[in-house]
């Protein structure tokens, strides 16, 4: 994890623990989980006298590494080896890696230099980003990583970053990797205002074009702040002022950029410095140090950054409408949730920074790949460090990856936010029995403030849902490993695909002997799930079937692959600034429904303990074939709403085949009871489907299913119910195809079929048919009405 280089002597463990907070959420995306230190010099140098302040700092640094390697075990030739004259009372951990941080992003050589005198087992992999490694200014991976969540936040509100000018307000300067490498992601940045701890840098009607090339001037430079901007560019009003001016006197641009009172003539920078962060902005964009937002109803104490408390303001302060936390600790949990309520658009530091951690994870483990393959003989030593360089780019991608997958699933989930208040409140409970989530500490509304929630039609915001999300990976992951399921070779391909291309393609063999490999393969799949399904499927499906969460997983899987869904999911993702973001987040449920049922089905059955690769051998060529198909197969009732939800989604700019998948969706969950019941009866896919069809317009039970689907919802209990009748449904369809199918082998008409069924059950159709007639006339029905039906065509089936 991160070492920091603190310069708060007095509460720098303050400092640390909020750190290792917003680690654990990042934990959820790295191998294995990440931690943070710090230390203070206690005898500094004066400030003043650079290099001997730089020479004490990396002196201390030392100390401190040789210390924790001091009590570290090492890893030689395969065996543990445990440090000498050290009494353990953990379990064997070879595993230390120090990432750069505050004060310590150039130190990574000083570091691997300690590892290589103590004979550490990682080598040049201990410090991640050194001469030998993935450089994060360089690459702007933290900023990149920060940018996914500006696009989508953005995205949402119909603007496409890229592509349309907006303001922005900010805390950085230009020589900062995270807001130096932010404020050249979009060449429409008009940066209205910015201030660091030496200048405050005001322009408040930018030229976007001009002023990108201006800060990238900056960016290129040895060193730099404000005061090396070209003031011949910024424009009327604005200009660069030292913090440590009395006061500063505002022009009536200035004031109106920043939405100060007219009458206001001067200000203190102090006072200036607040107006900047509470800009009546498009994205407030923090790169800096320190802890600028609360909660109102948070003291300035309980925030433990005395650096700051002058320059603090609360997030309903907030005027923005996009807040995109760069660096880390930038504000509150309760000041997030209190800006959020009121409408603003923000993740938390830790899903909009995490880039930087990830790529060093992923350096890591490359390095650790590359160690074992230059043992077994595939790779020269002299040729792994051009190797490592030539992977930059998609190392850069696949870091992004984790970045894009998170914000979107919080976005998804904030579309049903009040939905699942009530599920994402059981999964807390859950979390807290287990001892592993304290609502508390993480700020998550207790089951009080929960019943308010409901009361006013609120959910939960997205830096709640990010905890949770978080959360639900790291619990997955620990059930994973502990599992056989990464055991199986389907899935355990995923070790492949975490590392860049060039490396699957020469080194796929000597990756089943990575020492990391399960806990690789455990946290891809868990990522992948659950930013996919989003924080509470899992528990959901453990607490419907009672299955574990390796079952579920499997499961899930089984329904991804047979029904080709990640197809679908990259076809909606590649819709980004084509069609409106909620069209995109109404696929992903539609898509996400059959993804839930599926599994549900597939969890049913889940004696069957199969391969993965035989049980989709056995359904996928079915559900093909009667998916290229469907519309053919439908009843007129099915084949109309099909075709509507096409034309809704191709109204909105969706492709053609595209909108047809999605539209589809509904109907194909039927396929795995239409393939099932053609392989028993030993009957051709497609007469299974025409028959299962054409008994759902003839009964009309598509009318049954949406009156269960009407059913109220709203606590746990009545979806269970839901659940169970919609089960039910689904059952007794398949009972009624089978029905038929084994009547007469020797008829393939599936018209002959159904009209010789019909004549063996002519007095069960008429009783189900007057009980369906006395149903549609009621009102509404209700659950007990809807058992009583289910109860006819059980006899019936």
């Amino acid at each position: 994890g991160g070492l920091r280089w603190s310069d708060r002597p007095e509460d720098f463990r303050t400092e640390v623990l909020g750190l290792v907070k917003a680690q654990m959420v990042k934990n959820a995306v790295i191998v294995p989980v990440g931690s943070k230190g710090g230390f203070v010099l206690k005898t500094p140098p004066l400030a003043s006298d650079r290099d001997a302040y730089m020479k004490e700092g990396i002196a201390c640094y030392q100390i401190f590494l040789r210390g924790l390697l001091d009590i570290t075990d090492n890893l030689l030739k395969g065996k543990i080896i445990p440090p000498k004259d050290v009494v353990r009372h953990d379990p064997d951990d070879p595993y230390l890696v120090v990432a750069a941080d505050k004060g310590t992003a150039t130190f990574s050589d000083y570091a691997n230099a300690i590892s290589i005198e103590y004979g550490h087992w990682l080598d040049d992999a201990f410090a991640s980003g050194g001469s030998a490694g993935y450089d994060h200014k360089k690459m702007g991976i933290t900023a990149k990583g920060a940018w996914e969540s500006v696009k989508r936040h953005f995205r949402e509100i119909g603007v496409n970053t890229q592509t349309t000018d907006f303001t922005v307000s900010g805390i950085g300067d230009m020589s900062g990797d995270v807001f130096g490498n932010g404020m050249l992601l979009s060449k429409h940045i008009r940066l209205v205002a910015a201030f660091d701890h030496r200048h405050i840098f005001l322009d408040p009607n930018p030229d976007a074009t001009k002023t990108f090339v201006e800060r990238e001037r900056m960016f290129n430079l040895p060193r730099s702040s404000w005061e090396d901007y070209n003031v011949a560019l910024i424009s009327k009003g604005g200009g660069i002022f030292p913090r440590g001016a009395k006061t500063i006197t505002l022009t009536p641009e200035v004031k109106v950029s920043l939405g100060i009172d007219a009458a206001v003539q001067a200000m203190t920078p102090i006072e200036l410095m607040r107006s900047i962060i509470k800009a009546p902005v498009d994205l407030f964009y923090n790169g800096g140090i320190g802890t600028y937002v609360k909660a109102s109803y948070q003291s300035h104490a309980e925030v433990g950054d005395r650096a700051t408390d002058a320059l603090r303001i609360n997030g309903d302060e907030l005027r923005c409408k996009v807040v995109a936390e760069g660096g880390n600790l930038g504000c509150t949990q309760l000041g997030r949730v209190e800006y959020a309520m009121h409408g603003g658009r923000i993740c938390t530091d830790a899903i909009d920074n995490s880039a930087g951690v990830d790529c060093s994870d992923h350096e890591v483990n490359i390095k650790i790949l590359l160690s074992a393959a230059i043992d077994a003989g595939k790779l020269k030593e002299a040729d792994r460090n051009a190797l490592l360089a030539e992977m930059t780019d998609e190392v850069g991608q696949l870091v992004l990856k984790d970045n894009y997958f998170q914000t979107q699933s919080l976005a998804v989930s904030g579309v049903r936010a009040e939905k699942l208040l009530d599920a994402q409140t059981r999964f807390m409970r859950h979390q807290e029995k287990t001892g592993r989530l304290h609502r508390k500490v993480e700020y998550l509304p207790s089951d009080e403030q929960i019943a308010e929630r409901k009361a006013k039609k609120q959910g939960l915001t997205s830096p709640e849902r990010a905890v949770l999300l978080a959360y639900s990976k790291m619990e997955l992951f620990d059930e994973l490993v502990a599992s056989s399921l990464i055991d199986d070779e389907y899935v355990a391909r995923a070790i492949v695909t975490y590392f860049p291309t060039a490396l699957q393609q020469r080194f796929a063999d000597v990756m089943p002997t990575h020492p990391l490999k399960r806990e690789i393969i455990a946290t891809e799949i868990a990522n992948s799930t659950i930013n996919r399904t989003g924080s509470v499927f899992v528990h959901r499906m453990k607490e419907e079937t009672g299955a574990s969460a390796a079952e579920v997983v499997r499961c899930y899987i089984l329904t991804r692959d047979v029904f080709r869904v990640g197809d679908s999911w990259s076809a909606i993702d590649a819709l980004d600034n084509v069609v409106p973001a909620a069209t995109q987040s109404e696929m992903l449920i539609d898509v996400g429904r059959l993804v839930l049922r599926a599994t549900l089905w597939f969890l049913r059955r889940r004696s069957e303990h199969m391969p993965i690769a035989d049980v989709l051998a056995f359904f996928a060529p079915g559900v093909d074939t009667i998916g290229k198909r469907l519309p053919e197969f439908l009843s007129p009732q099915d084949l109309a709403a099909m075709q509507a939800g096409e034309a809704h989604l191709t109204a909105q700019g969706v492709p053609a085949a595209l909108a047809s998948e999605v539209a589809r969706s509904d109907a194909m969950y039927s396929v795995l009871d239409i393939v099932e019941s053609a392989r028993e009866f030993n009957r051709h896919v497609e007469l299974a489907a025409q028959v299962y069809f054409a008994l759902v317009g003839k009964l009309d039970l598509r009318w049954v299913a949406s009156q269960v689907t009407a059913l109220p919802f709203d606590t746990h209990w009545q979806a269970m119910a839901r659940a169970a009748m919609r089960d039910d449904l689904a059952n007794l369809q398949r009972q009624l195809t089978s029905g038929v199918l084994k009547l007469s082998p020797a008829i393939t008409d599936p018209e002959k079929l159904i009209a010789e069924w019909e004549a063996h059950h002519e007095k069960a159709l008429i009783r189900m048919r007057e009980v369906m007639t006395d149903l549609k006339s009621a009102r509404e029905s209700d659950l007990a009405m809807l058992s009583v039906l289910l109860r006819e065509l059980r006899v019936l089936a």
